[in-house]
């Protein structure tokens, strides 16, 4: 089922019509004219009936002993057909602030997760008449939404390396990713996701601990990497220079030493304390 434009009338002329029969009435009525203040009443009560107040960004879904007859959008005092039984329905814009989800990520690691959605009603007759309740709905398939995202991503690509998008890493595609799925589940229900974006991620606590260990132990590996790549640079620029230089003749064994020393000069933690060596290599 698909929303109809109800097309209206203006209330405001018939309001002032309503209120003038009111006003004839009870004129009838004070001057013994039952009948006809009977009959003014009835068209009165029919007139007011009628009318409906419909404020911006709100619709009113009209039905007609059952049947869906369409929706007004037209803003201001409107009148409808009085038969019709009329329900309101905002078109504004709204937060749903999910609470904090723990699930296993790809790799099958607790962590917990949580998600700001915005939307808003596109179609008001698949609002009332497909789902439910809508607002249910949406908060329920969007915490189905954020579990399945959480389950097929992982939280980072430490433990895989080929792992292109993660749940930390790529926030900007992990957003498009939910915000996609949420408007494929929300479609029945005639809701458009305006923005969806991850609001809390973080391990569960039994493994916070440990995992904080290991982005540690992992970013001292690879600083410790870069300063080793850079150190065997700098031993082989030293030793192309000497032999360009033609400084000093240095055989294979004297070689393995000054490298030996360069590497620990570079590499170590600590300033190094020099050792002068008074006699030769061999002695």
């Amino acid at each position: 089922m698909e929303e109809k434009e109800l097309t209206s009338t203006s209330g405001y002329v018939l309001l002032m019509i309503a209120f003038l029969l009111l006003i004839g009435s009870i004129l009838f009525f004070v001057r013994g004219a039952v009948g006809l203040g009977v009959i003014s009443m009835l068209i009165t009560l029919v007139l007011f009936a009628g009318l409906a107040v419909v404020n911006p960004n709100e619709g009113i879904v009209t039905t007609f002993f059952g049947d869906y007859v369409g929706t007004m959008r037209q803003t201001g005092l409107r009148w409808v057909n009085p038969l019709y039984a009329k329900r309101k329905i905002s078109l504004r814009a709204r937060n749903l602030n999910g609470q904090t989800l723990k699930v296993n990520d790809k790799m099958g690691n607790p962590i917990e997760i949580g998600a700001v959605v915005v939307w808003r009603v596109m179609d008001t007759a698949k609002a009332f008449f497909e789902v439910d309740d809508y607002q249910l709905f949406v908060k329920i398939q969007s915490e189905a939404a954020v579990r399945h995202l959480a389950s097929t991503c992982s939280y980072d690509n430490i433990e895989s390396d080929h792992e292109e998008v993660t749940l930390r890493d790529s926030t900007g595609q992990i957003n498009i990713l939910l915000e996609q799925e949420l408007n494929e589940r929300l479609e029945r229900s005639g809701v458009e996701v305006i923005e969806a974006r991850i609001s809390h991620l973080a391990y569960a606590q039994e493994i916070a601990g440990a995992m904080l260990q290991r982005q540690q132990a992992t970013a001292v590996v690879a600083a410790r990497k870069q300063i080793v790549d850079g150190a065997v640079g700098m031993v082989e620029m030293a030793l192309a220079r000497l032999a360009e230089k033609d400084v000093v003749h240095l055989d294979e064994e004297r070689k393995a030493a000054m490298v030996s020393n360069l590497l620990v000069v570079l590499c170590g933690e600590k300033s190094v304390s020099p050792v002068v060596n008074t006699g030769t290599l061999y002695n």
